[in-house]
């Protein structure tokens, strides 16, 4: 735990998440390895996981990427035959996003990976902390706007 002058000489939080960040992303691919995945690309399998499809923008939204970065991310999971683009019929100059049925087993496979990292990491969390994160991760979410 850090100590109050350790906690106001800088930026420790946002340090701290990008460090935990890397760690669980190296842990998800460790579990994962025989996918041959990119942290970006499970990061938008497991959103893509709950089968609801969505546009280049709103995947973009939910995964905190770019949208020229998810081009590129969507291209290889594409050529991998895990989703397709399909015109999107209320905005014709935009594609929906919508996994395959490959595609939706091996997402499925990664929500369940992410889900046992986190469960993992969280066992010895109480609710109260647990609540002080969110604050944490909202406040920082806020302040990027």
């Amino acid at each position: 735990m850090k100590s109050e002058d350790e906690l106001s000489t800088g930026p420790w939080a946002l340090l701290a998440l990008q460090r935990a960040t890397h760690r669980t992303l190296q842990a998800l691919a460790a579990s994962l390895a025989e996918l041959d995945l990119t942290a970006s690309e499970i990061n938008t399998l497991a959103n893509l996981a709950d089968g609801r499809g969505r546009t280049v923008r709103q995947l973009s939204l939910d995964t905190g990427t770019r949208g020229t970065t998810l081009t590129g991310v969507l291209d290889r999971l594409e050529r991998r035959g895990y989703l397709t683009r399909e015109p999107n019929a209320a905005d014709r100059r935009s594609f929906r996003i919508a996994l395959t049925e490959s595609g939706r087993g091996v997402a499925r496979r990664v929500r369940e990976a992410v889900a046992d990292v986190e469960r993992t990491a969280l066992a010895g969390v109480s609710p109260r902390q647990l609540d002080g994160y969110r604050a944490v991760l909202a406040a920082l979410q806020e302040a990027s706007r």
